[in-house]
């Protein structure tokens, strides 16, 4: 069985989540020729190593205690270039600004030939192509299905189940917050500050929702498809964006009368990029009410294939970085 070394770079809610289904699906993972060690985990204020392997579970217990996963005063850059492993699963968070840390510790860890797992959206909303290209050049493997959807698995379903397919356009609903406050709105005749407060006392929406709201969380993730699966250079900055933030109670009921029911769509084809609100026909497959994330992939032979999940949560982003960690490593 071969072993695999493996850092984790961010260790907040997701890079703790990967913590967690990594002890989890411990056995699962040896049981299918995967032997995982993580030798280095890194958050803000320090760093654990330990190249034998650190124990995940007090790592988890120190950071809930401490607010720190160690004492080592070591950054992500630096484990990265310094210390020998083969997979860097980067957890940091996103910047959409810069690309930020993610995207330096990205590179670092491709010119060290270390493959590497993401959720991180931003440094491939704005450098996808040259993040691919050092990917390509060391030789490293690439995988980012956790910066889409969370759990749906819709960039592996893409490039892995469909091979072979011409992927005509992709529609769907990729940001969980602005359907929960659309869906809200729709059920209690609500306007949006009303559900949009709901949705920041339950821990959906951000204190700050400008991200989410503004539609520019979905933008990054269509781009993210848009780079990937179709092949274009773009950054978020190329795609038309109308956020939630101006549709009215009145607006839902009007087209609730029409038997329609009003979503925040992202859209990519080779001629388009688009995040708007947009009416979707009731019983639709498009028409997912809370926080579901739902895409309807359009092909050339398999017709149209549509999937919902879940595109949020630490353990359902991290579902998907196993699932990336798998696709690599199993024999």
């Amino acid at each position: 069985m071969e072993t695999i070394r493996a850092s984790i770079i961010g260790f907040g809610a997701v890079g703790q989540g990967v913590a967690k289904v990594l002890l989890q699906k411990a056995n699962y993972l040896k049981d299918i020729g995967i032997d995982l060690r993580v030798i280095a985990i890194v958050d803000s204020k320090g760093a654990d190593i330990d190249t034998e392997g650190i124990d995940l579970s007090a790592a988890l217990s120190r950071k809930r205690t401490d607010g720190r996963v160690g004492p080592n005063n070591i950054t992500g850059l630096e484990v990265i270039r310094t210390i020998d492993h083969d997979l860097m699963i980067e957890t940091t968070p996103t910047n959409i600004e810069t690309g930020g840390v993610g995207l330096e510790n990205m590179l670092a860890a491709f010119e060290n030939g270390r493959d590497v797992v993401t959720s991180n959206k931003g440094p491939l909303a704005l450098k996808y192509r040259e993040l691919a290209e050092a990917s390509r050049i060391s030789g490293s493997t690439f995988r980012f299905e956790a910066t889409v959807g969370g759990a749906m698995p819709i960039i592996n379903l893409i490039t892995d189940v469909l091979a072979g397919n011409n992927i005509i356009s992709i529609e769907g609903i990729l940001n969980g917050t602005c359907n929960y406050i659309l869906t809200r709105m729709m059920d209690e005749r609500a306007s949006y500050e009303q559900m949009l407060a709901e949705a920041q006392e339950l821990g959906i929406a951000e204190t700050d929702p400008t991200y989410d709201v503004e539609g520019i969380d979905a933008a990054c993730k269509l781009v993210i498809l848009a780079n990937a699966i179709f092949g274009m250079d773009a950054t978020y900055k190329d795609v038309e964006v109308t956020g939630i933030t101006k549709i009215t109670p009145e607006s839902l009921i009007l087209a609730e009368d029409g038997g329609y029911v009003i979503k925040l769509i992202c859209e990519v084809k080779k001629d388009l990029i688009r995040v708007a609100p947009k009416l979707v026909p009731n019983g639709h497959p498009l028409a997912v009410g809370g926080t579901l994330n739902v895409a309807s992939v359009q092909t050339d032979l398999a017709g149209t294939v549509t999937i919902t999940g879940r595109g949020a949560g630490s353990i359902e982003t991290a579902s998907a970085i196993l699932s990336d960690i798998i696709s690599i490593y199993r024999k």
